[in-house]
């Protein structure tokens, strides 16, 4: 959903607060496909099936700061998606402890709280 927000091929979810700071990036779409590209080589490493063909494979020369806060957050989200989506994953992860959460490697974590670009 996000890239098609981001492609402006939707009207909803545009002022969606997790994607404030994909919007300030330079080029937003570029940004969100080397997320999604690595994302799918998770999936595939994990054995997992992921619609490649929604993506355009590329990746960053640069990556994005965000901040160690933001990382917890994101996660906190995730972890109260997967206590209804999905209680099994949820039970897996739910002791992992936040500051062993590792990004997604378009990002660089910052100990600051806020977005910097």
């Amino acid at each position: 959903m996000a890239k098609k927000v981001l492609e402006g091929k939707t009207r909803g979810y545009t002022n969606h607060p997790q994607l404030k700071f994909l919007k300030e990036y330079e080029k937003p779409v570029d940004l969100i496909n080397a997320y999604l590209f690595q994302i799918y080589l998770e999936a595939k490493r994990r054995g997992y099936s992921f619609d490649f063909s929604k993506i355009k494979p590329l990746n960053l020369r640069e990556v994005v700061t965000v901040t160690r806060g933001q990382l917890e957050d994101e996660f906190r989200l995730l972890m109260e998606k997967l206590k209804t989506r999905d209680k099994r994953k949820f039970e897996e992860i739910r002791n992992l402890e936040l500051h062993s959460v590792e990004p997604n490697p378009i990002f660089r974590v910052a100990e600051k709280r806020g977005f910097k670009l």
